[in-house]
């Protein structure tokens, strides 16, 4: 069994464990009951909605690819291989998506250390663009603003981490004097550190938060949408403002996918902070998973499948492709 199926099989045994857990805790006549009564119009909205926000990061990517200079990948392709990315959703912290980089190298012949840093300057926009939304949503009810001053304390310090050159060029500095194989690094390393701040200084930042902010706010309505579709009265404000909290929360703790702590949440937030009942909760929260989480693998193996149908010489064994965990 190649690296690629263990990982998603363990992934999906964990999802199966955590959701059949939350059923158990919800009642399964209760969650049975709700989804009986759903209007399942709604869940293809939602998939659109998803597919939706895949579309607007790829937009994203496409501007990333530009400011390094890389314009000689047709767009089909540069779209492939991005969802290609979303193979790996469920590893900690998303860091699966450097996978594209390296099926990029593989079929184009561009450096992985030069288009991984794309990867950093994404998760720092969404942060961003999340927090926008957790802003806008706070309205909705009284102790939401606090989740949004720690968030944006957070990417504040990748901020300045990636403006503020001095101590990071003192460390590789150190690192090269000491030789061995830590300065055998340091050319990767200071090569993808200039890469990141083409793509995520201040400079970068304003169009691709924006577009951070249309593609959260698609899954945001999402979950509306399924909400409607238990006709459960809940505000859309108040849907973004959950998912939003919920998607960051899953993005900071180092578990595949947020597994756990994003539906654990959202979950949660639906029944005692919107009264939401408990099996309509539980079932609506299954729904924008299945959505967002699990359609984006399944989009990324059929993006994969495509692109090993048009590059079958450089793409045979799929399974070498991942980065070495000490690539920049």
């Amino acid at each position: 069994m190649n690296r690629f199926v263990r990982r998603l099989v363990v992934a999906m045994l964990f999802g199966v464990a955590v959701y059949g857990a939350i059923v158990l805790y919800t009642g399964l006549a209760k969650t049975r009951d709700s989804l009986t009564n759903f209007e399942w119009s709604a869940f293809a909205a939602a998939l659109t909605l998803a597919s939706v926000n895949y579309l607007v990061r790829f937009l994203k990517w496409q501007y990333y690819l530009k400011r390094l200079g890389v314009t000689k990948v047709a767009t089909l392709d540069s779209l492939l291989v991005f969802l290609s990315g979303f193979v790996l959703t469920v590893t900690p912290g998303k860091v699966g998506e450097v996978f594209k980089s390296a099926v990029l190298e593989k079929t184009h012949g561009v450096p992985v250390s030069r288009t991984a840093p794309i990867v950093v300057a994404e998760r720092l926009t969404d942060a961003i663009g999340v927090i926008v939304l957790i802003v806008l949503g706070s309205s909705a009810f009284a102790g939401g603003l606090g989740w949004a001053i720690a968030g944006v304390s957070a990417v504040s310090v990748g901020v300045i981490a990636i403006v503020w050159e001095a101590p990071v060029n003192a460390l590789l500095a150190r690192l090269d004097a000491r030789g061995g194989a830590a300065a055998r690094i340091v050319p990767k390393f200071r090569e993808a550190y200039a890469s990141l701040r083409v793509v995520a200084g201040p400079a970068a930042l304003l169009i691709p938060t924006f577009l951070s902010v249309v593609a959260w706010s698609a899954e945001g309505v999402a979950l509306y949408m399924i909400l409607e579709g238990f006709h459960a009265n809940i505000a859309l404000g108040r849907s973004l403002f959950f998912y939003s909290t919920a998607t960051l929360a899953g993005a900071l703790v180092p578990l595949p996918g947020g597994l756990g702590i994003v539906e654990g949440m959202i979950r949660e937030q639906l029944v005692h902070l919107s009264h939401v009942g408990e099996g309509t909760a539980t079932a609506a929260m299954l729904l924008i998973r299945f959505a967002t989480l699990w359609w984006a693998v399944a989009v990324g193996f059929m993006a994969l499948f495509a692109l090993r149908l048009r590059y079958p010489d450089k793409l045979g064994d799929a399974s070498r492709l991942e980065p070495a965990r000490t690539d920049p």
